[in-house]
C-alpha cells in the first residue's frame, strides 16, 4: 500500500470562494483516509467560512506554526498570515492578494524542504497580486520560476480528456508571434514523458490542434500550421512520440475525435482551456508538468460572486487533491521500473503516425 501522503493546500485568494471548496472537500472523509491535509493561510478564515457552510460535520484541526508538526488524522492549518487577518466575500482586496502570495511562498519553502509531498493550489487573482508585486502571470510560471526548470506544460486533467497548451497566460495578439516549431516539439516532448510517467500511460497518443479556422484553408487563412505547426508534428514523429494532426478544433471536439486519443496539445490558453471546461468544468484539474514537485489545482478562479454564500461546489478542489496523490504515486512506480532498468513493451495499436498532416 502506498504511504499516506501529505498534501499541502494553499488558501488562494481568502476573499474568494477557496475556503469553502476545502472545507466542502476535507469534510470528506475518504480524504483523511488518503492523506493528511495542510492547508497554508489562517485558523481564523478558516473558521469564519465554516460557519457559512451548512451540513459540515465536525472537522477536527490541528493549527500549527511548521509543516514538520502535522497531526495524521487531522486537517492541519499552518497559521502563516497575521492575527488580525480579516476577510471581505466578494471584494479584491491587496490584503488578501498578500495573503494569497505569502501562503503560496510558505508552501513552496516547505515542498522543497520535503516537509509536503505535493502542492494543491486554491485559486488566486492574478491582478490583484501584480499589484502587489507578484511579477508572475500564475501559478505556473512562478513554480517554473521558483524550481529553475526550462520547460513546463500546463496540462488539464480530466477522467476523459487532458489538455496542454503552448502558449498560457499570454494576450491572444500575442500567440502567433510565440509559436515556433520548437516550442511545439519541446511542449510535445513534456507531454509524452509527463503522459508515460505522471499518468501510467505506456504508449501516448498526441493529437495536435491548428492555429487558424479551419487549419489555415490551405494558406487562405493563415501558414502557421504548414510553415510551423506540421513541422513540429514530423519532428515529434522522428522522435518516436505519436503525434497526429494539426486538426481544425471545432470539428475535433465537436465530432468527440479527442476521444481517440491521450491527451490534446492546443496553440493557446482559451483553445485548449474552453473545450475543456465544458466538458469537464466540474471534476477538472489544472496540472503543470515539467516540475520536479507535483502540484494541481482546481480547474476554476476565485468566483468572488459565489464568496461566503455557500454555493461553490468543492469536486474540482477533491479532483485536485486526487490527482496530486495518484500521480505522485505512479511517478514513484515510474521512476522505480526506470531505475531497475525495466523494459515497458508498448502494445499494438490502431493508429500509426504517418509524417503528420494537415486535417481540416
Amino acid at each position: 500500500m502506498a504511504r499516506k501522503l501529505i498534501v499541502g493546500i494553499t488558501q488562494g485568494d481568502g476573499n474568494g470562494i477557496s475556503y469553502e471548496v476545502i472545507i466542502k472537500a476535507l469534510a470528506d472523509e475518504r480524504i483523511l483516509d488518503m492523506c493528511t491535509p495542510v492547508i497554508y493561510g489562517s485558523s481564523k478564515i478558516f473558521g469564519f467560512y465554516k460557519k457559512h457552510i451548512h451540513n459540515i460535520e465536525q472537522i477536527n484541526t490541528n493549527v500549527i506554526t511548521s509543516a514538520k508538526d502535522v497531526h495524521q488524522k487531522r486537517v492541519n492549518i499552518v497559521n502563516c498570515l497575521p492575527e488580525n487577518v480579516f476577510v471581505e466575500p466578494g471584494q479584491a482586496t491587496p490584503e488578501s492578494a498578500k495573503s494569497a502570495m505569502t501562503a503560496l511562498e510558505r508552501a513552496v519553502a516547505d515542498i522543497k524542504e520535503g516537509h509536503i509531498d505535493v502542492l494543491v493550489t486554491a485559486p488566486i487573482n492574478k491582478r490583484a497580486m501584480n499589484a502587489e508585486g507578484f511579477g508572475y502571470t500564475g501559478h505556473t510560471e512562478y513554480l517554473e520560476k521558483q524550481f529553475g526548470v526550462e520547460e513546463v506544460a500546463m496540462i488539464m486533467v480530466s477522467e476523459q480528456l487532458k489538455v496542454g497548451v503552448v502558449t498560457g497566460h499570454i494576450s491572444l495578439k500575442d500567440v502567433p508571434a510565440k509559436l515556433t516549431t520548437e516550442k511545439i516539439l519541446a511542449k510535445l516532448r513534456l507531454m509524452n514523458k509527463s503522459l508515460k510517467r505522471d499518468f501510467g500511460v505506456v504508449a501516448p497518443k498526441i493529437a495536435v490542434l491548428g492555429l487558424n479556422p479551419h487549419c489555415g484553408d490551405g494558406g487562405l487563412l493563415g501558414d502557421e500550421e504548414q510553415q510551423i505547426i506540421l513541422p513540429a508534428v514530423k519532428a515529434a514523429n522522428e522522435e518516436d512520440i505519436m503525434a497526429f494532426g494539426p486538426y481544425s478544433p471545432d470539428g475535433f471536439f465537436g465530432l468527440g475525435n479527442y476521444q481517440k486519443f491521450d491527451a490534446v496539445l492546443a496553440m493557446y490558453h482559451d483553445q485548449g482551456l474552453t473545450p475543456f471546461k465544458a466538458l469537464a468544468f466540474e471534476e477538472g484539474v489544472n496540472y503543470t508538468a515539467g516540475l520536479p514537485v507535483v502540484r494541481t489545482s482546481p480547474d476554476h478562479g476565485t468566483a468572488y460572486e459565489m464568496a461566503g454564500r455557500d454555493l461553490a461546489d468543492p469536486r474540482s478542489m477533491k479532483s485536485a487533491i486526487y490527482a496530486a496523490i495518484d500521480i505522485f504515486n505512479k511517478r514513484e512506480a515510474y521512476d522505480e521500473l526506470i531505475a531497475n532498468r525495466m523494459t515497458i513493451k508498448a502494445p499494438d495499436t490502431e493508429i500509426r503516425p504517418k509524417g503528420g498532416r494537415v486535417i481540416e
